[in-house]
């Protein structure tokens, strides 16, 4: 718990059914330290917890959007531990320390500089927008350490293994086109537009029946983590679940009509 004396280092907005997540530490170049850490993972849980919220963006305030970990404050903990931890009703957002996992999608726009744990969190996430200017860099191997907040795990999935072991072995930064080349990101944009780029897609998930869109992300993340025929099975139960919510009565009723859904989430 940060004390009466520590500014907040996250900030939150929510907008609609938007939650926007700003790293709020820019004169330290929004390198994460225990604190910061602490505070996204309690944004992701209000994500979560909140039943009016359907989709988080994370993004950085000032011109970077992260140097990476704060080792002299965070080295410490991991040193004594062997992990990071966070509170019981927190959501890591790394998806690695904590069992409570996000169900709702998130998207990242990224500006600037992204080191080290802002590549993790990017892979973490389910849509990331860059900007023009965006530069990458998985550094840690110039450390001594080695990505440990997901990156040796999710890079090769989304990159290809040779794709990513050029850039986790090597250090090397490289830039927007090439972190679209390789699937880390989705979309490159002006550096004006990323913000607005990243809210507008996730006004338009919002706009989209929320059950279904997690079962989306259920099922696909059955599949990379248990495997084809282990997220087969659960498609029957998905399947039986969702046909009976009211939100799929108002799906086929809205295809009749020739509108737009308006999706409760139930």
């Amino acid at each position: 718990m940060k004390t009466l004396q520590e500014k907040s280092k996250i900030s939150v907005e929510e907008r609609g059914h938007v939650l926007l997540i700003g790293l709020n530490r820019p004169k330290k170049r929004n390198a994460f330290d225990n604190q910061m850490l602490a505070e996204l993972a309690d944004a992701y849980a209000q994500l979560e917890d909140n039943e009016n919220l359907r989709c988080g963006v994370l993004f950085a305030q000032g011109e970077m959007f992260t140097a990476g970990l704060d080792l002299a404050d965070v080295a410490p903990k991991v040193v004594e531990k062997g992990i990071l931890e966070f509170e019981e009703n927190a959501i890591d957002p790394l998806d690695i320390y904590s069992e409570r996992k996000r169900t709702k999608p998130l998207v990242v726009a990224v500006n600037g500089l992204c080191l080290t744990i802002g590549i993790e969190l990017i892979l973490a996430a389910d849509i990331c927008i860059a900007a023009e200017d965006a530069r990458f860099a998985q550094i840690e191997v110039k450390r001594g350490i080695f990505p440990f907040g997901g990156g040796t795990m999710r890079f090769p999935e989304t990159a290809g293994w040779g794709n990513a072991m050029r850039w986790l072995l090597t250090g090397d930064e490289f830039d927007a086109d090439e972190a679209l080349r390789i699937g880390l990101v989705q979309e490159v944009v002006k550096t004006e537009e990323v913000l607005d780029k990243a809210i507008e897609i996730a006004e338009t998930i919002s706009k989209q029946a929320p059950l279904g869109v997690q079962a989306t992300i259920e099922s696909a993340r059955k599949m990379q983590s248990e495997g084809f025929e282990a997220a087969k099975k659960h498609l029957k139960p998905q399947i039986l679940k969702l046909f009976q919510s009211e939100d799929a009565q108002e799906g086929v009723q809205s295809f009749l009509e020739r509108r737009e859904g308006n999706f409760k989430g139930e």
